[in-house]
């Protein structure tokens, strides 16, 4: 409980004062999720863990600080660079470093470009998306999602989500004036985030862990908590630049 409080506070802190801190922040939540995959799919290398999260997280760093053009290939160098050092389970490595390093670069661009109040209603639209799909699961039950990779995820509670985050998507659309399509767009960053959680639970349970780690007490690790942020935020960092977002909902 404790633990949960304090990561909540150290984020709406983080976002609150945006800049170099929230950007130091995010990069070291990238760092620490790519030395958690190394550690579940290369268990045999801890030291290895160490040096991909550390390089992974001064990319992430690095890149925000760069012209879009530069910083592309200093995301994807912490991939390229694993590939060479791993010796097995090389494709999961890169999908989901990518996965991490794109996520981490799309949430400081929103706070940075959008502001304070886009990056809540992003965060806003993955946390109800995971709150009341939880609860409206256990309280509605019904048929499982897909049982083999998450036992206890039902299609109401994945449906709840889409429902909780389009109220999320109303909410700020009524007061900030953006168009109403805006329900629709909090709706596919729900599934995209939902898909983050799924893609997640499907490599632990390949990889026969419960948690990618114990760092967090209580809540496992930093890949389990944020698990739905990064198919979340890389969706959005792809839609924003076809649709000019949030103007072109105007």
């Amino acid at each position: 409980m404790a633990s949960g409080l304090v990561m909540v506070l150290v984020g709406i802190w983080g976002i609150w004062v945006g800049g170099d801190v929230f950007h130091v922040l995010i990069a070291l939540i990238c760092g620490l999720m790519v030395w958690e995959l190394v550690r579940i799919i290369s268990p045999d290398h801890p030291s290895l863990a160490v040096q991909l999260g550390a390089v992974s997280g001064v990319a992430t760093l690095l890149a925000v600080y760069l012209p879009t053009g530069f910083a592309l290939p200093l995301l994807l160098a912490p991939c390229m660079v694993g590939l060479g050092q791993l010796q097995h389970n090389r494709s999961i490595y890169m999908i989901f470093t990518l996965l991490v390093l794109m996520a981490g670069y799309g949430m400081m661009h929103v706070r940075d470009d959008l502001g304070f109040g886009w990056m809540v209603w992003l965060v806003a639209v993955v946390v109800v998306t995971d709150v009341v799909g939880y609860f409206a699961g256990r309280l509605i039950g019904g048929p499982k999602f897909w049982p083999r990779v998450s036992p206890k995820k039902t299609w109401a509670g994945t449906a709840s989500g889409w429902v909780g985050a389009g109220i999320v998507g109303a909410l700020f659309a009524i007061n900030t004036g953006v168009s109403l399509q805006l329900i629709g767009v909090s709706i596919a960053v729900s599934m995209a985030s939902q898909m983050g959680d799924i893609a997640e639970s499907a490599m632990k349970r390949r990889m026969g862990v419960k948690d990618s780690s114990s760092l967090i007490p209580g809540h496992g690790g930093v890949l389990d908590r944020f698990d739905g942020m990064l198919g979340a935020s890389v969706f959005f960092l792809m839609f924003a630049q076809i649709a000019a977002f949030p103007w072109g909902l105007g």
